[in-house]
């Protein structure tokens, strides 16, 4: 069935772009946010002040403080609040849902104690419900303003996948599809570790060159990571792998290459995430791939470095040289014969 009403839950730049993106295409749309104060902009400006200032919201997007009340009639639930938060607000209302309502995360995070990537949460939370994840090269504050992107939707349920893209794509926004669901999220988890890493390289002056090694070997690092877990390693020749990865790595509007940036002009982890204001994944999802790469004995030269930048001081010059004296690797992970890597 085609989607008729929809909840966004979350009152972020993302969250408050895709709900005004249903609203546009006429999906009755109702957006779950805390904050009472910007709520009331959004039902009376028509504006999200906090996170899309002077961006006009359609008139028709409607918001509330009452989360219950947001999803009872849904036929899509977004979910799009940091990684950290997803548990404990699906939870709150996961026993009211019905089974043919759908959860769909936006947010690009994992949940350490079992390296669970938002997907799976919600799996485990609604196991009665279908789930999808939206992942991509996706700066909201581009979006909002319509300049052209594009974005992939991936699930496991064909009907989802394709009402979902019927649902958001417009004159400016694409939808494209994939069955790969780990392997899209997992590429917008791990692509804001080298985004930071990318900020680092940008502080510090290094050339073009520099930068276009650093984002080329990220892409072999995240490939070598998600194929070790079981997704599949050509999900990273996409826009959920690399097409997020260079938009990350090089835009300033990217909240993990602005701490990267912050970092390697002096400032510490603290004081960079302080000046930002707002949720850096990559700060936290670093830890964990790290954690779970020497369980499994990943080489991952730039997480093990960027590690060493963001917790123990490390000089983000003397990480990038690092690559140079590194073991000989394959340029194209997979290309090569494992036996000649």
């Amino acid at each position: 069935m085609a989607i008729k009403r929809a909840a966004v839950i979350g009152g972020g730049s993302f969250g408050t772009v895709v709900a005004n993106i249903l609203a546009d295409n006429n999906v009755s749309t109702v957006q779950y946010m805390r904050n009472r104060e910007v709520a009331d902009a959004i039902n009376q400006d028509h504006c999200n002040p906090d996170y899309l200032p002077g961006v006009t919201l359609n008139d028709t997007l409607t918001a509330t403080t009452d989360l219950e009340a947001a999803v009872a009639d849904a036929d899509v639930i977004f979910v799009s609040v940091p990684s950290k938060f997803v548990r404990q607000v699906v939870s709150s209302f996961a026993a009211t849902l019905k089974p043919h309502q759908a959860l769909v995360s936006t947010t690009k995070g994992i949940e350490p104690d079992r390296f669970l990537l938002m997907s799976q949460v919600l799996q485990e939370l609604c196991p009665q419900n279908p789930v999808a994840v939206i992942s991509g090269p996706n700066l909201a504050k581009e979006i909002a303003k319509r300049e052209l992107a594009a974005t992939v939707i991936a699930s496991k349920n064909s009907e989802l996948r394709r009402n979902l893209q019927e649902s958001l794509s417009c004159s400016y926004f694409r939808v494209y599809a994939s069955d790969d669901l780990y392997g899209v999220e997992l590429g917008g988890a791990l692509k804001n570790i080298y985004a930071i890493v990318s900020g680092f390289v940008a502080a510090l002056g290094m050339g073009e060159n520099t930068k276009a090694m650093i984002i080329t070997r990220s892409l072999a690092e995240m490939s070598r990571f998600a194929e070790a877990l079981g997704a599949n390693p050509l999900t990273f020749l996409g826009l959920a792998g690399v097409g997020d990865l260079v938009v990350t790595c090089m835009s300033p509007l990217s909240r993990n290459y602005r701490v990267g940036y912050a970092i390697g002009s002096g400032q510490s982890l603290e004081e960079s995430v302080d000046e930002l204001g707002e949720v850096a994944e990559g700060v936290n999802t670093l830890r964990y791939v790290r954690e779970k790469a020497r369980e499994l004995g990943i080489y991952m030269p730039l997480v093990m470095g960027a590690y060493e930048i963001l917790f123990n001081a490390a000089d983000p010059k003397q990480v990038a040289k690092g690559l140079m004296t590194g073991a000989f690797a394959s340029d194209v992970e997979f290309a090569l014969p494992k036996h000649e890597i």
